[in-house]
């Protein structure tokens, strides 16, 4: 019986290009869920494996955005090296329109965040929600700072998972789809 117990709670945990993340986390002090596991790609290259942790798993993409519950979007980078000048290019572009509306100012400050060398491989970049506290920007487990509000958690979670998502495929990974 133990025996089964192992194997099924290792069994959880998922793998994807070389890189195993955890079946839970914890995020706003409750047991998030690892939904699944997406690639991003770019020019064929892995840049980093993208995974989505919900309190109540779904492969909903509207309803795992408009929850408000703890969860997580976190990165860990396979590409040798993004600098924050790919980062920030990245964020204006998953952000679109968002970066100059009534979410500028969080948007600016959350791009303040990333570090001047960037990231590198092996680094865990992620977004961390928790409802009254807001989204933290955490970089190895390191929070960087946190933006208050719902609204602005969706914005968030709504680049990988909304209508324009980094790649397809990452999005359809981390909805376990």
């Amino acid at each position: 019986m133990l025996t089964c117990l192992l194997i099924s709670s290792v069994g959880l945990a998922q793998s994807l290009a070389g890189v195993t993340l955890p079946d839970a986390a914890t995020v706003g002090g409750q047991t998030v869920t690892l939904n699944g596991l997406g690639l991003r790609e770019k020019y064929f290259l892995d840049i980093y494996v993208g995974g989505l942790y919900l309190l109540h798993p779904t492969h909903v993409a509207d309803a795992a955005i408009a929850a408000d519950e703890p969860k997580r979007v976190v990165m860990h980078f396979t590409y040798k090296s993004v600098s924050k000048s790919q980062m920030l290019d990245t964020f204006k572009e998953g952000f679109g329109s968002a970066a100059t509306g009534p979410h500028a100012a969080s948007i600016s400050k959350m791009a303040a965040w990333v570090p001047e060398g960037g990231v590198k491989a092996g680094d865990q970049l992620s977004f961390d929600y928790a409802p009254g506290a807001g989204t933290a920007m955490v970089l190895n487990g390191r929070v960087l700072g946190t933006i208050a509000g719902a609204e602005f958690m969706k914005l968030v979670f709504g680049i990988y998972l909304g209508p324009k998502p980094p790649t397809p495929e990452l999005k359809a990974g981390m909805l376990g789809a």
